[in-house]
């Protein structure tokens, strides 16, 4: 039995990670945790499940975070105090936060992961190797769309495939990455991987690569149908790192395991 301490506990993903970590036998929520403060602290996460609280007292062998960039660093203290490994599905970290998250990962085992999805970790291992086998006359674009509430673009996914095909390809994000178009911006540059952000309705998450020349295109797309495919792929993160080194891992070590970075 792997016992589970879930961060963000009271968000769309934390709710949905409790719910289903429920129906494994294998698995069991010991703790749900919210900020200090929570409207919802003191009720059931899901069911029978523990109450969201703002504090963990209890014994675990995996945290799984989903709460906010912000909310990191005092759940990584926790991992680094109770020497466990953690999970990271928050994005949005900065230089900062990402530096104390490689600290951590020399303690503890650390698992982060722009995107949990089985199919999406397959598109980022796809995508670079297939920029590398066009070559440079293929333009480069990247469409990601979400829901209306998601507060942040780009995506974190739409991120990740950025510095992938960049570093398959010899590209810098900071100065290769045109974040949208507007206006008379001319011929497009050689080289220039573009990146969009749509944001509409109830959209789960949708992200495509294409590779265009004059000619053909071609297209690399990955739909998620619900918020359940990300939870599985972090249930199954957990179930994997519970039994590793410390070390920074990432969801292409779980689908493809390799050592430690």
């Amino acid at each position: 039995m792997i016992r589970l301490a879930i961060t963000g506990a009271a968000g769309r993903m934390g709710r949905r990670i409790v719910e289903l970590a429920r129906q494994q036998d294998q698995l069991q929520v010991v703790a749900a945790l919210e900020d200090a403060g929570h409207p919802q602290l003191g009720q059931p996460a899901a069911g029978d499940q523990p109450a969201i609280t703002d504090t963990c007292h209890v014994e675990y062998d995996v945290l799984i975070d989903f709460s906010v960039a912000r909310a990191t660093l005092p759940w990584l203290a926790h991992a680094r105090l109770a020497k466990k490994p953690i999970v990271i599905g928050t994005t949005g970290h900065g230089k900062d936060q990402l530096f104390q998250i490689d600290q951590t990962a020399r303690q503890v085992p650390v698992l982060k992961a722009a995107n949990m999805s089985v199919g999406i970790n397959l598109l980022l291992q796809l995508a670079p190797q297939l920029a590398k086998a066009l070559g440079p006359d293929y333009d480069i674009e990247i469409v990601e769309a979400h829901h209306r509430f998601k507060p942040a673009a780009p995506s974190g996914t739409a991120l990740a495939l950025l510095d992938a095909l960049c570093d398959a390809t010899g590209r810098n994000p900071d100065t290769d990455a045109a974040f949208g178009r507007h206006g008379q911006t001319g011929q497009r540059p050689a080289g220039q991987i573009g990146v969009h952000a749509l944001r509409m309705g109830d959209v789960v998450g949708r992200h495509q690569v294409h590779f265009s020349t004059l000619g053909e295109t071609i297209t690399l797309s990955h739909a998620a149908h619900s918020r359940d495919t990300f939870v599985q792929g972090a249930l199954r993160a957990a179930s994997w790192i519970v039994s590793q080194p410390p070390g920074l891992y990432s969801m292409q070590d779980v689908l493809f395991p390799k050592t430690a970075r």
